[in-house]
């Protein structure tokens, strides 16, 4: 639950990754970095914090160079702490690197206790640090060539990017979970988690990095290969329900079109009797829109989001119950005053957010409240960089519709099918994505420590 971000070859690298990184900010909010280089040394700066926070202009000006990586991180793997922020920024034998890493590595675990036994001294908990450790040790004659050997030994999610004082160095995993493409900037070349990162630096959309894919940028311009062994594909299908930005083109296909699609396909599984339909803002906008309109209803605002609540906040006492989410959402009550309400969203995952919009919408008026998910249950935890709960944690795991619906206090409540979500999102056999959180059916082995 990352966004990483390199550009190669102009004079503004710290501000535009910080821009880059600013287009990203929805892929993690608890810590920011930047490395960049001028050639012969790397500089970095890191902190806890939104983007906008943490670099300003007096920062940005410490960090001069052509050449630059950034990092946004929302933890899977090791604490919300700053020895974890990234890029990690080392020093070797092999020279000084930088790593911004996007993924999880489903062997970390095992594979730290095996480097710590040999010797390893860790400075973070973060599963990116067992990568340098793998670089360090590897005797290959290059970078590159040191890159791959780490890679090959790891397994897992992973679109990473490597800095080193002349080259800007990107790979994807060859299942693919996790997005990275490829921009160019006048002469410059640009990696980034997602499109609206290119977009917003003006930079021009290439195509995606392929799975599989490595990519070196460096005096003589970029050059790919395809170091690793193939494996059949697997990318997040849960990107595009959820958390990808809307006006992201991710996978060869536009994430708000996939959405609206996943709303119409729901509204044909699942149709109700209502006057009304609303979303759960922002992430279940655009399958509202799309419900609404396959089922012929009309789509109106029915809670408004504030756009100024962080992470954390400080709650009054609990005799004001709700608190949290009534801080985060508001009902508008002429939307929702005597109507039947189809209300919209994404997921759900403990069921305890849910249960609390259910009686909002009811405390505002709503005669009924029909819950509609726009992608299947969410039963198993993901282990390829999204942060999901255990199992015992996720209230489809344990639970069957009736009783989450009963749980929830809904009217009724109803799931998009497996089916329905990958014919949706542009692949009706589902062969291209993994879809685990929904099926348990994991594309890797997953190792435990």
């Amino acid at each position: 639950m990352c966004g990483v971000f390199g550009i190669y070859g102009h004079e503004e690298a710290a501000n535009l990754t910080y821009l880059g990184l600013h287009a990203l900010q929805h892929r993690g909010q608890e810590s920011g970095g930047i490395v960049t280089s001028d050639g012969q040394r790397l500089r970095s700066h890191r902190s806890m914090g939104l983007v906008a926070d943490t670099f300003t202009q007096p920062v940005l000006e410490q960090l001069p160079g052509t050449l630059a990586i950034g990092h946004v991180r929302y933890s899977t793997a090791g604490g919300s702490h700053l020895k974890n922020a990234q890029p990690l920024q080392v020093s070797f034998v092999g020279g000084q690197l930088a790593v911004a890493h996007n993924g999880n590595f489903v062997d970390a675990e095992a594979t730290r206790r095996g480097l710590e036994a040999d010797g390893a001294i860790f400075q973070s908990d973060s599963d990116t640090e067992n990568i340098i450790h793998h670089i360090a040790r590897s005797k290959a004659p290059t970078l590159e060539a040191k890159v791959i050997e780490a890679l090959r030994r790891t397994s897992g999610a992973f679109s990473v990017l490597f800095l080193s004082d002349t080259q800007l160095i990107g790979a994807r995993d060859p299942i693919g979970f996790r997005p990275l493409v490829l921009g160019r900037l006048k002469e410059a070349y640009v990696l980034a988690s997602e499109t609206p990162a290119l977009d917003l630096i003006e930079a021009e959309f290439i195509r995606e990095i392929e799975p599989g894919e490595l990519v070196v940028i460096d005096a003589n311009g970029l050059r790919s290969s395809f170091p690793f062994e193939k494996a059949p594909p697997g990318r997040c299908v849960f990107e595009l329900v959820y958390f990808a930005r809307p006006d992201s083109q991710l996978f060869g296909t536009s994430v708000f079109q996939v959405r609206k699609k996943l709303g119409a396909q729901l509204a044909s599984e699942q149709p109700v009797e209502a006057d009304v339909v609303i979303a759960v803002p922002d992430s279940g906008v655009p399958a509202a829109i799309g419900y609404a309109e396959a089922a012929k209803l009309p789509y109106d605002v029915g809670l408004i989001r504030s756009h100024y609540v962080g992470r954390t906040f400080i709650e009054p006492q609990q005799s004001i119950r709700h608190f949290g989410v009534k801080l985060k959402l508001a009902p508008v009550r002429s939307t929702l005053e005597g109507k039947r309400v189809v209300v919209v969203d994404d997921s759900i995952v403990r069921g305890t957010t849910s249960r609390k919009i259910v009686k909002m919408l009811k405390d505002a008026g709503a005669r009924e409240v029909h819950l509609r998910i726009s992608s299947p249950p969410t039963s198993w935890p993901c282990y390829y960089g999204i942060d999901t709960p255990s199992r015992k944690e996720l209230i489809a795991a344990s639970h069957t519709v009736d009783e989450i619906a009963r749980y929830v206090t809904a009217d009724s409540l109803a799931y998009l099918s497996v089916q329905g979500l990958v014919t949706a999102a542009g692949d009706a056999s589902g062969r291209s994505f993994c879809a685990a959180c929904f099926t348990g059916k994991y594309p890797t082995p997953l190792v435990t420590a």
